[in-house]
C-alpha cells in the first residue's frame, strides 16, 4: 500500500513530537524532548547521521534515523531504527522511511546494518533482507520498594557524576564498554565527542548517575537518564581490577535510591541476552521484563 504520510527530513522543532512517539512505541524507553532534540541536531560528522520522520497532516507520526558506527574500529558499521505510530501502521510509512535510509547508508558507506525490532515487526524486518543474532530485554521496577543497600567497600566512595572529572568518568566508560555484548566492539571512543553528545547532553542526569570512587579512579558507574517521573539506567560498569566486589550492584542501587528521593517513580533499563552478570543484578533490584526486542542484522 502506498503511503499516505510525507517523509522528510527531521529538524530540532521536531523534538517534541518525535519524543512522543518514540513514547507511544516503546514507552519503556525513557527519552526527554530535550534529549531527542540533542540526538537530531549534534552528531559526530563522521556518522553521517539522518532523522527522518513521517508526517500525516502536519502530524509527526513516524520516526527513523540511520547513521555510522563511530564509536567502533570496524569499518561500514552502522546503526537504523524505526518508530512508526501503531494507529498509522500498514500504509508503507515504515517502508518508505527503511528506503530512504538504506539508500542513504549505501551513500556513505556502510557495509553491515543492525537495528532492533519488537515481535510484530520481525516478519516486516526479516522482508527487508535482516537476520537475527541477539536478544535485548527491557525491564522496569517501580522505586515503592527496593532491597536493603549493600554495605560499601573500604576505600570506596560513592559520589554524584556531578562531582567526578569527567576524564575519569571517560576511562571507565571506555574501558568497561570493551565488555559490553555487542556485534561489533565498541574500541574506538574519542574523548572529545564522547564529552559532547554523553557529558554534556541533556540525556545524563549528573546528580543522580552514581560512581564507586577508588581515590581519583572511577572504578564502577551506574549513568542515570530522566524524564518526568520515569529514569532509564543506561551503561553500568566495573572496570577490571574492581569486578567481583559487588560495586555494580552498590551504585546501581544507591543510584535508585536517589532518584526516588528525587520524585523519580519507575526506572528502566536494558540487558543483552548474553549479559548474565548484570541480568542478575536486575533481578535482585526487582526489575521485571516489560518487552524483548531482536537484534538484528542485514548486509547492504
Amino acid at each position: 500500500m502506498t503511503t499516505r504520510a510525507v517523509v522528510r527530513q527531521a529538524v530540532a522543532d521536531d523534538a517534541e513530537a518525535v519524543a512522543a512517539v518514540r513514547q507511544v512505541v516503546a514507552p519503556y524507553k525513557v527519552m526527554s524532548p530535550a534529549a531527542t532534540r540533542h540526538m537530531i541536531t549534534v552528531q559526530s560528522p563522521g556518522e553521517r547521521f539522518l532523522p527522518l520522520v513521517a508526517e500525516s497532516n502536519g502530524e509527526v507520526v513516524g520516526w527513523a534515523s540511520a547513521g555510522l558506527n563511530v564509536w567502533t574500529s570496524e569499518p561500514g558499521q552502522a546503526h537504523l531504527s524505526i518508530y512508526v505510530h501503531p494507529d498509522y501502521r500498514k500504509q508503507g510509512i515504515g517502508s518508505e522511511l527503511a528506503e530512504r535510509l538504506h539508500q542513504h547508508l549505501t551513500e556513505v558507506g556502510a557495509i553491515r546494518v543492525r537495528t532492533f525490532v519488537h515481535p510484530d515487526g520481525l516478519e516486516f524486518a526479516r522482508n527487508l533482507g535482516y537476520d537475527g543474532t541477539r536478544q535485548m530485554h527491557f525491564s522496569g521496577v517501580e522505586l515503592s520498594s527496593l532491597p536493603e543497600q549493600p554495605e560499601t567497600p573500604e576505600g570506596i566512595e560513592l559520589v554524584a557524576f556531578d562531582a567526578v572529572d569527567p576524564h575519569a568518568a571517560y576511562t571507565a566508560d571506555a574501558i568497561a564498554s570493551l565488555d559490553e555484548p555487542s556485534d561489533s566492539p565498541l574500541d574506538s571512543v574519542d574523548y572529545g565527542r564522547w564529552l559532547e553528545e554523553i557529558w554534556n547532553g541533556p540525556a545524563l542526569d549528573k546528580s543522580l548517575s552514581v560512581a564507586a570512587m577508588a581515590g581519583d579512579e572511577m572504578a564502577a558507574f551506574t549513568a542515570v537518564e530522566t524524564h518526568g517521573d520515569r529514569m532509564w539506567s543506561g551503561m553500568t560498569g566495573t572496570i577490571p581490577g574492581y569486578r567481583g566486589r559487588g560495586l555494580a550492584k552498590l551504585v546501581k542501587s544507591v543510584a535508585l535510591r536517589r532518584a526516588a528521593a528525587a520524585g523519580i517513580t519507575s526506572a528502566y533499563t536494558s540487558n543483552d541476552d548474553e549479559n548474565g552478570p548484570m541480568l542478575a543484578i536486575n533481578n535482585w533490584l526487582g526489575y521485571r521484563r516489560v518487552q524483548t526486542e531482536m537484534g538484528l542484522l542485514r548486509t547492504l
